[in-house]
C-alpha cells in the first residue's frame, strides 16, 4: 500500500515522472483528455522540498491524483465527455473539491476521460474513444469515471477522483479492479463541477486501497485528515447480505466470488447474516415509475449553460434526456417527495454499525464489442446501474471493494448509514484486511 510520505517510497517528482510515461504510452489511449505536464512538475517539486524540510501539508501531500473530466480546472475547458461543451470558454476557476486538493498538497496530473456528461456505466464514449478495460482492453472498463478508474489500476495516477451519481464510482471500480468510494451527498461539495444530477451527484476516490480512498475523502470534504481510517474491531459490527432482487441475473462468477468472499469474512469472525432492503427497493420502485432524476436535471444543467439543441449528442445519452424532458413538473415534485420520504424511513430501518453488502455490479466487465448495438447497449448499462443507485437514491455513503480472484474483476459493494460515512470506511478496512490477508494492514 502506497501512503504519503513514506520515507521508504520515491519522492513526489519520480513519481510523478513515472506516471507521466505511463500516461504516454500506447495503453494510455482516450485515458486522459488533458495532461498538466509543466503545473504538475512544479506541485510535485513543491511537495519534495515540503517533504525534505518536514512541513508536509499532510497525508496527500505529493500525491499523484488525476480528476475527472467534469471538474473545472482553470483554463480548460470542462468538456465533460460531450462534443457540444467544447465550445465553452475556458473555465476562471478551479472547482472547490480541486482547490482543496492543490491546498492539501496534490499532484494534480491531468483531467480523465469520461462518458457524455456522465451519464451512462460503462464507459464508452463516442466522441472522444474511451479507454479499454486494464484487465482486458477488449471490455469495458465502467463509468462514467471511465479514464479514472484507468489511470490508477494502470500506475498514471495513485488516486483518481470522480463522481458517482448513480454509480459512476463504484462501477468502474468494481469492472476494473480498483476501490471506490462514494460519500453521503452533501459532505464533499460540487461547486464546480459538471452536474448530471443535482439531486444524486456525489463526489469521491478511486483508489487502489481503502486508506487512500479515506485520505482522499478527506481532504474532499474539508475535514481534519488523518492518515488513516482506524480498523473497525470484527466484533463492533455486523454485514447483512441484501438478499432479494438485488442478486437477480448474477452471473454465476459474480455470485461464486460473492459466496465465497463472504465465508473468507465470516470465517475471519465477522457476524453476517441474510437479510433485505425489499421495502426500501419497492419505495425506489415507486420513484422509477415516474421517472429519473439525471433524466429530468441534466437538462436543466445543459439548458443553464446555454445549450438549446441535442443536436451532436450521442444518440444513446439524447434518448434518455428527452424522456426525462416529457416529465411534467408535477410528477418531478412527487418524485422529490417521495425520495425524501423513503431517505427517511431506509435511514431509521438500521444502525451506524450495520452494513449492507452485496456485489457491486451482477454482470462483470462486458466485451466492448458485444455492447454496440443499442439494445444491448441499454440492457448491460442498466444491470450494472442497478445495485449500486439505490445508494444514491436513498443518500447512503457506499464503497465497492475487488474481490481477489484470478480472472475478470468482482466487485463487493458495502452501503452504510446516512451519515456514518466514516464507520463506515473503518468496517470497510477490517473487510478490505480480511480479503486480502494480514498483509493489507501493514
Amino acid at each position: 500500500m502506497t501512503l504519503a510520505n513514506d520515507q521508504s517510497q520515491p519522492g513526489a517528482v519520480a513519481r510523478l515522472e513515472a506516471a507521466l510515461t505511463r500516461a504516454r504510452s500506447s495503453d494510455a489511449a482516450n485515458v486522459f483528455t488533458t495532461l498538466f505536464e509543466e503545473s504538475a512538475r512544479c506541485e510535485a517539486e513543491a511537495a519534495d522540498r515540503r517533504a525534505a524540510a518536514g512541513t508536509t501539508r499532510g497525508p496527500l501531500d505529493g500525491r499523484i491524483v488525476s480528476v475527472k473530466a467534469l471538474f473545472d480546472v482553470a483554463g480548460t475547458v470542462t468538456s465533460s465527455g460531450s462534443a457540444v461543451l467544447r465550445a465553452l470558454p475556458p473555465a476562471a476557476d478551479d472547482a472547490l473539491a480541486v482547490k482543496r486538493l492543490r491546498a492539501a498538497g496534490a499532484v494534480i496530473i491531468g483531467k480523465t476521460q469520461m462518458t457524455e456528461f456522465a451519464f451512462s456505466a460503462l464507459g464508452t464514449n463516442p466522441n472522444d474513444g474511451g479507454p479499454g478495460n486494464p484487465r482486458d482492453r477488449r471490455r469495458a472498463p465502467g463509468g462514467s469515471s471511465s479514464g479514472a478508474v484507468v489511470s490508477v489500476v494502470d500506475g498514471m495516477a495513485e488516486i483518481a477522483i470522480g463522481s458517482d451519481t448513480g454509480g459512476s464510482i463504484r462501477i468502474p471500480a468494481a469492472l476494473s479492479g480498483a476501490t471506490g468510494f462514494k460519500p453521503t451527498s452533501g459532505f464533499v461539495p460540487t461547486a464546480g463541477a459538471f452536474s448530471l444530477s443535482s439531486s444524486l451527484d456525489t463526489i469521491g476516490p478511486i483508489a487502489s486501497s481503502v486508506a487512500d480512498c479515506f485520505v482522499a475523502d478527506q481532504v474532499l470534504s474539508g475535514g481534519d485528515v488523518a492518515s488513516r481510517p482506524q480498523l473497525a474491531s470484527p466484533y463492533t459490527f455486523r454485514l447483512t447480505i441484501a438478499r432479494g432482487r438485488l442478486f437477480h441475473g448474477c452471473e454465476p462468477e459474480v455470485l461464486g466470488a460473492f459466496e465465497n468472499a463472504v465465508e473468507r469474512l465470516r470465517s475471519g469472525g465477522l457476524q453476517i447474516a441474510d437479510g433485505s432492503i425489499e421495502t426500501a427497493l419497492d419505495n425506489v420502485a415507486e420513484i422509477d415509475g415516474i421517472g429519473t432524476f439525471p433524466s429530468i436535471e441534466v437538462g436543466a444543467t445543459l439548458r443553464g449553460l446555454g445549450l438549446s439543441s441535442l443536436d451532436g449528442v450521442d444518440p444513446k445519452t439524447r434518448v434518455r434526456i428527452e424522456a426525462g424532458a416529457g416529465i411534467p413538473g408535477i410528477d418531478y415534485v412527487r418524485m422529490v417527495r417521495l425520495r425524501e420520504a423513503a431517505i427517511r424511513s431506509f435511514e431509521q430501518s438500521f444502525g451506524n454499525d450495520e452494513v449492507f453488502i452485496l456485489p457491486t455490479t451482477p454482470i462483470r466487465a462486458p466485451l466492448l464489442s458485444s455492447v454496440e448495438e443499442d439494445s444491448a447497449f441499454h440492457r448491460a448499462n442498466g444491470l450494472v446501474l442497478r445495485n449500486p443507485r439505490v445508494a444514491n437514491l436513498l443518500d447512503c455513503p457506499s464503497i465497492s471493494l475487488p474481490i481477489p480472484l484470478d480472472g475478470l474483476p468482482v466487485g463487493l459493494m458495502l452501503i452504510g448509514r446516512r451519515n456514518a460515512d466514516r464507520r463506515l470506511l473503518e468496517i470497510a478496512s477490517c473487510v478490505e484486511t480480511m480479503l486480502r490477508g494480514p498483509s493489507a494492514a501493514v
